[in-house]
Formats: C-alpha cells, structure tokens, sequence
C-alpha cells in the first residue's frame, strides 16, 4: 500500500503471496497516534480517553495529543485488496508456498507442487518462524479471545475505552480485558493473558462470561462476531536481514513485552519504501535501538518468571507516569530522562536481577 501510494512503483511486477483470502472480520487492531495516520481511512473508532482498572485503583486517563484507536480486520482488507485490485502490475496469489531458493541469477519457487522461475526479485517474508531454543530463551504467549457483544439498552460510555482492566483472577498468569465500545450498546470486550500454555477454547468463553456478568454487570447480551488471537512474546533476536527480508513479526516488529505491533509494522514499512524510492540498501532499514530491546526482554523476564505480578507492575505503571509518558515509552520513542523516570516507577529488586540476566 505504501509502494502504490507513491506512485513510484507502476513499472515494477509485484507478486503478493497469500495463505488465504480474508473474507472475515477475524481480527482487530489496536493502537495510538497523535495525527492522522497511514491508514486513517479505515479506523472504525477512536478515543481521546483511555481507562486503567488495577490493584485497589481505577483511573480514567485524556490521552490527547493522543488518541487510541480501532481497525477491524474486514474493513483494513477491504480497504486494502480494493485499491491493489486497480493496479495491474499488482498480480495476488492464494496459496501456500512448498520451498523457494536461489541459483546465479534465478528465483525458484515451488507453488502447488509447480516450480516458477521469477529472476531475481527482491522478496520480503513475512512468515514467522520460531528459532531453536536457546538456554537464555524466553518464550510467553499473548493469547486472546474477543467477543463484539450488543446488548438491548445503553450500557457502555462511547467516549472512553478500558485499554486494561485486571479485576479479573490471575490463576493462569497475566490476565487482564479490555473493552471497546462502539456505540452504547455496542462493544468489543477481549479477555487477554500473557502465559506459557493455552487455555482450552471453553475456558476463554467460560472467563468472557464472567467477566461480563460481574464485572461489566450486563446480563443479557448477543454476541455478534468472535475473535481468537495469538501472539508470540519473546527474547529471540530477529533479524531484518536473511535469505529474504524479513518484515513484521518475522522481522521482529512485535513488541516483546507486549505483543503491540501494527504501527511498529507502519514505521518499518515507511524506512523500507523509503529506502526502495532513494536507490539506497535496505541495510539501512532502522532496527530497533538495542536499548528498547533490552527493556523489552527485562520486563518479559519479569513475567516470564513471574518475580514481580504483571497487575502490579501494569498497576505501578499508570499509577506513577502520566498515560502520554507510558504510551510514548511503549512505541519507542522516549528519551533517555523518561525512560529514568519510567523505570523508577518499577520495583527495582525484581527488574535489577532480570536486567543483570539479560546483560
């Protein structure tokens, strides 16, 4: 989308390889910006206030210059394959790729059991494949379920969203919901856990239902859409570079200790494009600075080991920094004097051992 919004790209072929056409709403992205972003024509909603619920703490937190946002799945696709479809350069395959490699000068790939020759182009993977383990790696699962649940009166307030609520239990691990409404009696309610293992299906419906009895106090409700997710939290070290370019959460992009992604993936696709148009290596493609990764892999050492409660922690960490602090640290983009006063904030025992550990 970037390479066509440049124009810049009509005399090139581009072949896009796909599992699968996207035909559901299976997903929904959130995220924050200040302005208008790249995609900005497809979020279904936004909010300038966010809410935290904690230990023995609920706060209702103006995020502005800020403002969180919602895309759904359906509608980015949409969005997406209608503007690819009008550019003829543009061929879209659906398939699953057999193996692919390269010989002097020629790209040989192996699609339905046919072999293609394609040259040599310059080829971007975005499949993630775990590496094999090492005795310092740390590997969590963020893992969620979603129901968009519509109720028969107005129950939710339009103008906030609960970006984390952890008056929930926290027998599995780090748990903790959030809540999207996107109307009164409209909204996304996602029950999230940061664990080692999976749950089984019912025991995510079986925590939705509570969560939503309990806490939300709704007892009568239908459910419209459901979403399941997983994402992969860990200390591997990604690399941008390989045997093709390795872009998005094969290239590192998700955040480890938080599994936050989608606008990591615009900032790394707006270097590469950048990169294409002004002749330059993508070996100039930024990667993340080490010391954001060293933050990231201490606090998920933190809650792999679970040396300090990941609700506290979350709890400590709105409750000590205004919420513009803690979002700019969480998209990388904090200065040295922030991050002190973030990382203050934190118990220091727990994250003293987990950081010598990542040293």
């Amino acid at each position: 989308m970037r390479m066509i919004r440049t124009g810049k790209f009509a005399d090139k072929k581009i072949l896009l390889i796909d599992k699968n056409q996207k035909t559901t709403n299976d997903r929904t992205w959130c995220f924050w910006e200040k302005e208008n972003g790249f995609f900005e024509e497809t979020v279904y909603r936004k909010w300038d206030t966010i809410s935290f619920f904690g230990e023995d703490i609920s706060l209702s937190m103006p995020i502005t210059p800020y403002r969180y946002k919602m895309i759904r799945g359906i509608d980015f696709y949409n969005y997406c394959f209608t503007e690819i479809g009008k550019h003829k350069n543009i061929e879209v395959v659906y398939t699953e790729i057999g193996k692919w490699w390269r010989e002097k000068n020629n790209t040989i790939i192996i699609l339905d059991n046919l072999q293609f020759s394609l040259g040599w182009p310059v080829v971007f993977n975005s499949v993630y494949e775990p590496q094999i383990d090492k005795h310092t790696t740390i590997k969590l699962l963020q893992h969620f379920k979603g129901w968009m649940i519509e109720t028969d009166k107005p129950v939710f307030n339009t103008v906030e969203a609960t970006m984390m609520d952890f008056r929930v239990h926290q027998n599995y691990g780090t748990t903790f919901t959030y809540v999207l409404p996107v109307s009164d009696k409209t909204a996304l309610v996602e029950y999230t856990l940061f664990s080692k293992k999976l749950l089984q299906l019912e025991q995510y419906d079986s925590e939705l239902k509570n969560y939503i009895k309990t806490i939300l106090q709704i007892d009568n409700y239908t459910i419209k859409e459901e979403e399941f997710g997983i994402i992969p939290m860990t200390n591997e070290k990604f690399s941008f570079a390989g045997k093709a370019w390795n872009i998005g959460a094969a290239g590192g992009q998700t955040k480890a200790s938080s599994g936050y992604t989608f606008q990591f993936i615009q900032k790394q696709s707006r270097d590469i494009v950048e990169c294409l148009i002004n002749g330059k290596s993508l070996k100039y493609v930024p990667e993340t600075p080490a010391r954001f990764r060293f933050y990231d892999n201490t606090l998920l050492d933190v809650l792999y080991n679970n040396t300090f409660p990941g609700k506290g922690l979350f709890t400590r960490l709105f409750k000590k920094n205004k919420p513009q602090q803690v979002l700019k640290f969480l998209d990388n983009e904090s200065t040295w004097a922030e991050e002190l006063k973030i990382i203050s904030s934190l118990p220091v025992w727990p994250f003293l051992k987990a950081a010598l550990k990542q040293l």
